[in-house]
């Protein structure tokens, strides 16, 4: 598009200098010559006054010699005879005779062709009766002077016209492409899937209006996104919560053919909500910092945590929940940060005993919040192992999604998930969540894996998977 129209404006500017340079340099040409010729002229008039008074050869070689066109030798006069004197020639003569009677018989000047240039005859009335004829002889370079200036001057005004133009045209070039270049590579990767592709709203009205159009399209894209997400997660925690008190209830009926039916019955229903959940997360992309991606962490924890009260109410389980009592605003979707505490709290009531007693804290700081769940029960034996369940190992007794949730929550703000050993006791699960945006760089170590914290004195080692 920028090539196609620096050409249209080089053929345009180009016809159109050639249209006004040809006739002007042929206007040029003509006005030379007509100042040759009018120059011819004066000097023809100058010797008129002589011819009218005298014919003496002596006075006409002094008036001749005086003009500017006589001291060059260019001026001739032709007398006629007259007084028994025969036709006489004063200076260099360059016109034949058939001229010279011409313009004597019809006594008007012409202009006729000699040998290096042209001659202007000029008839001139003598005191004595009849017409003397001045010839004034112009050379081609007379006739010509200056006009090889005035047109390379004209040619380089028209090179100069059509360079500027092509110039102009490729700035313009370049005013339209640059947008639509920038919208094309917008297009590309949000076909990519970065979602956070926008096009600046500039340029011409046209391109403007389709770089508005293609963020409104990108925005309403990410929102459908999200709104898929948010279903998704909605389902996570939807599903399982009711799954874990199924699955508690469960472990009450007691023992008989009937209560083992009913148990692997809700744990193969608990396989395959995790094998959906698992489908739908891998099917949507990762965008916690999506558009309205942020949510209040404490008024999430607080929900959540008057719903996992009354169940652990039911079972005589100590819950202790701080530092939710002012908002804490983080970078991540709130139905994300719900299927988290969902994923983590209901680990606390299938891997506990009855009883055991369990915490949320949250931590705020400048740029990173901490959010904590600990409880008191056996702990955690190898934190690597359940991790890796959550990448899809699979190991009998858990998935490990519930970490795998968490974990990748974590890492899309810059933080990580953390393995270690509560005070209460038991597991503590650290969550890491970045403020300001920064991603893990090659000096901030990514954890695929837990840091295991060392464990105070005294504290056992325990057996339980997550």
């Amino acid at each position: 598009m920028r090539w196609a129209l620096v050409k249209v404006c080089l053929a345009v500017t180009t016809m159109v200098v050639v249209a006004f340079a040809v006739p002007l340099a042929l206007v040029i040409k003509e006005m030379a010559s007509d100042r040759a010729l009018s120059n011819a002229e004066r000097q023809a008039a100058n010797i008129a006054p002589t011819l009218s008074i005298t014919t003496d050869r002596d006075e006409l070689d002094r008036a001749i010699a005086i003009t500017d066109a006589g001291g060059e030798g260019r001026m001739a006069v032709h007398l006629p005879a007259a007084d028994g004197q025969p036709a006489r020639q004063i200076g260099v003569q360059r016109a034949t005779d058939a001229d010279v009677e011409t313009a004597r018989r019809k006594s008007r000047a012409f202009i006729a062709q000699a040998p290096g240039g042209s001659v202007l005859l000029q008839p001139t009335a003598l005191s004595s009766g009849g017409n003397a004829v001045v010839e004034i002889f112009v050379p081609e370079g007379e006739a010509t002077n200056g006009v090889g200036t005035a047109w390379l001057v004209l040619a380089g005004v028209g090179v100069a016209l059509i360079i500027g133009s092509v110039a102009v045209a490729d700035r313009l070039g370049v005013r339209l492409i640059q947008p639509a270049k920038r919208l094309a590579g917008a297009a590309h990767a949000l076909g990519e899937g970065k979602l956070g592709a926008r096009v600046p709203e500039e340029g011409p009205t046209e391109l403007k209006s389709a770089a508005v159009a293609f963020n409104s399209m990108a925005d309403q894209v990410v929102q459908l996104l999200a709104n898929e997400r948010e279903l998704a997660a909605d389902l996570s925690h939807r599903l399982r919560t009711p799954l874990t008190v199924l699955r508690l209830n469960a472990a009450s009926l007691g023992d008989g053919a009937a209560a083992d039916q009913t148990r692997s019955a809700v744990e193969q229903l608990e396989r395959e909500v995790d094998t959906i959940i698992r489908t739908a997360r891998e099917a949507k992309p990762q965008t916690g910092h999506g558009p309205g991606g942020g949510c209040d962490a404490a008024e999430v924890i607080r929900e959540r945590m008057a719903f996992w009260s009354a169940l652990a109410e039911d079972e005589a389980r100590k819950v202790r929940v701080a530092g939710v009592d002012r908002p804490v605003h983080i970078p991540v979707a709130r139905a994300d940060l719900v299927a988290s505490l969902d994923a983590l709290l209901g680990n606390v009531f299938r891997h506990t005993p009855e009883g055991t007693a369990f915490a949320v804290d949250v931590h705020s700081g400048e740029d990173a919040v901490i959010v904590l769940i600990s409880d008191a029960g056996p702990g955690i034996t190898d934190p690597e192992a359940a991790l890796r369940r959550g990448g899809g190992s699979g190991e009998a007794g858990s998935t490990g999604l519930g970490l795998d949730i968490v974990r990748q929550m974590a890492e899309s703000t810059g933080g990580d998930l953390r393995i270690g050993s509560s005070v209460l006791g038991g597991t503590e699960i650290r969550i890491w969540i970045q403020l300001d945006d920064r991603r893990p760089t090659e000096g901030r170590r990514r954890h695929r894996g837990p840091a295991v914290r060392r464990r105070r004195k005294g504290q056992p080692a325990s057996p339980t998977g997550v």
